[in-house]
């Protein structure tokens, strides 16, 4: 699969979408560290009553490349709320959902 954009220089850009990505990696939680030259962003996948979490991918960018993503990610964000509404944030605020709150397994 390819696309072809427009990035912000104004040269046409090709991407290639492979298969074993384009169905994408589900993640509900990020952890983001960085250094004087790189921001690090873990995308793991928290599971009901698992206190474990894997890393599902990791994304490593330069500090200008984080902040493009910030602000490209705040223009998308309120393109959506514009055409869906606001989108409604947990009370908990940034606590971790160590329990989805869902009924424990049993075997």
């Amino acid at each position: 699969m390819s696309e072809k954009k427009m990035p912000p220089g104004g040269q046409q850009l090709n991407i290639e979408l492979g298969e074993d990505v384009a169905d994408g990696t589900y993640s509900n939680l990020v952890i983001i560290t960085h250094s004087n030259t790189e921001f690090v962003l873990d995308f793991l996948r928290l599971m009901p009553g698992v206190p474990k979490a894997k890393v599902k991918s990791r994304i490593v960018m330069t500090p200008q490349h984080a902040k493009r993503l910030l602000r490209a990610l705040n223009e998308n964000i309120s393109k959506y709320e514009e055409k869906h509404g606001p989108i409604k944030e947990s009370p908990e605020g940034t606590k971790l959902p160590m329990n989805f709150g869902g009924p424990t397994a049993q075997a």
